[in-house]
């Protein structure tokens, strides 16, 4: 039955839904981005630099912040002739993105664009823009690469991800159901984990049986691990996709032992979606290069194969508020391996800068450090953070505030804090002004120095 309703919400539920009534081009873009990626590895990188010789074009054409810049450089989009040309334009900083937003703004798209806000995990919850197409775009390439572990439009997902925060009416919780219920999802918030209830979450999946599972990699695993300690079989889904944070090959076995399915790997981040992922043979990780410009970048210029580099990537349709050679604050592992699977999109060895500390407590709650990120993403005011553990009973939360942040935004902080935490943890908010980086130039958000 499940796969009649598969086909139907495949077929004509989604596309009545998404082309008819939100006159959304997510299925056209789809349908062009699975042909595309059987094109040869030339082809690809032919489609990539056409896509990518417009989108500089339009900048500096429409965008006041790339033509006052590229012009004080002595710059035009004529002198950039290939991707080492490319390569010398100036990266693009999340500080830059917030001294500059209104100049990012392409004049076009000025008062057509929409905003999110990323979720901080460099610490630093950030706003941008984007336009319609871009973002039925990062859609369409989301689906395609679910699609290469197997998860379909329909198919009955269960996901272990972060819940809502702040007060949701019942009206939105009502609409939230309707939703899952129709696109055959069911959510089980994984910031509610904790050791003493491992077992209502894998009566959860038993009761829902379901077909894929996605879920932040740390909970995912901490689930794994009880599944395997207590003994306790589980329903077998026919794959489980990690997201969030990179999954290690340790993690991914004991995954695979606990569920009985293959786990695949995924990288992505809010700015830009599904940015790589593995396909059916897990030989790394598929960079969606007809979509986007994924750059590692070391001192010494582009990371070879097996190198580590910084990730720098731009968005090849947002025209809107486009970022160029936007470094993101991650690291990943370049390779020059063609993958047996024929898909032409190039490959990343691994990602290796998207691991953020648990959090844990007297009580046994072991909480992602996703939530804090995810947590204060919309805080007003709230430029910098940074959550210490250092004592079992008690969390250290530096904030560098802006004009924004006040007395409400504080109050908020501390309720989040309790709903998911109750009174196990003290939390202590410092305000401070700067945060230090790492020696590697980066921000960890969590840290727990707690022994193991």
């Amino acid at each position: 039955m499940s796969g009649l309703y598969e086909t139907a919400f495949r077929r004509v539920l989604f596309p009545a839904y998404e082309t008819g009534l939100r006159r959304r081009r997510t299925l056209i873009y789809l349908d062009t981005y699975r042909r595309d990626q059987w094109l040869a590895r030339e082809q690809i990188e032919a489609l990539q630099w056409e896509r990518l010789q417009r989108l500089l074009e339009h900048c500096y054409r429409d965008v006041p912040y790339y033509r006052t810049r590229w012009r004080g450089l002595g710059i035009t989009p004529k002198d950039i002739r290939n991707l080492d040309d490319y390569a010398k334009l100036p990266t693009l900083t999340k500080a830059d993105i917030r001294e500059h937003f209104d100049e990012l703004k392409a004049d076009s798209w000025r008062d057509r664009l929409l905003f999110k806000a990323t979720g901080g995990s460099t610490g630093e919850p950030m706003r941008f823009g984007f336009t319609r197409e871009s973002n039925d775009r990062r859609t369409a390439v989301m689906w395609r690469g679910y699609e290469w572990a197997g998860s379909r439009m329909g198919r009955r997902t269960l996901f272990l991800w972060g819940g809502p925060v702040g007060d949701p009416t019942r009206a939105h919780q009502l609409k939230d159901r309707i939703y899952n219920t129709v696109f055959s999802r069911r959510i089980l918030n994984s910031f509610k984990m904790t050791e003493a209830n491992m077992a209502e979450y894998a009566d959860a999946i038993d009761r829902y049986r379901p077909d894929i599972i996605v879920a932040y990699v740390g909970p995912l695993v901490q689930l794994a691990q009880w599944l395997i300690a207590s003994g306790r079989t589980i329903w077998q889904p026919q794959a489980i996709i990690g997201g969030a944070e990179a999954m290690h090959e340790f993690q991914r076995n004991a995954i695979q032992q606990a569920f009985g399915a293959p786990a695949f790997n995924t990288y992505g981040c809010r700015e830009f979606m599904l940015i790589a992922a593995e396909c059916e043979q897990r030989h790394g990780l598929h960079i969606n290069s007809d979509h986007l410009v994924v750059e590692l970048c070391t001192p010494h210029g582009a990371a070879r194969d097996g190198q580590t580099g910084d990730v720098v990537i731009t968005d090849l349709f947002n025209y809107g508020m486009p970022f160029i050679r936007y470094a993101n604050g991650d690291l990943a592992t370049a390779s020059s391996e063609q993958c047996p699977c024929g898909r032409g999109l190039p490959l990343l060895t691994r990602v290796e800068g998207r691991t953020l500390d648990a959090i844990r407590t007297p009580s046994g709650h072991v909480l992602p450090g996703e939530f804090f990120p995810h947590m204060l993403k919309d805080v007003p005011g709230l430029q910098r953070f940074q959550l210490v553990q250092r004592r079992l009973d008690r969390l250290d939360l530096s904030i560098v505030r802006g004009a924004g942040f006040d007395e409400a935004s504080l109050e908020y902080i501390y309720r989040e804090v309790d709903k998911v935490l109750g009174d196990s943890v003290e939390l202590h908010c410092h305000f401070v002004d700067d945060i230090p980086l790492t020696r590697s130039g980066k921000l960890r958000v969590t840290v727990s120095e707690l022994t193991p």
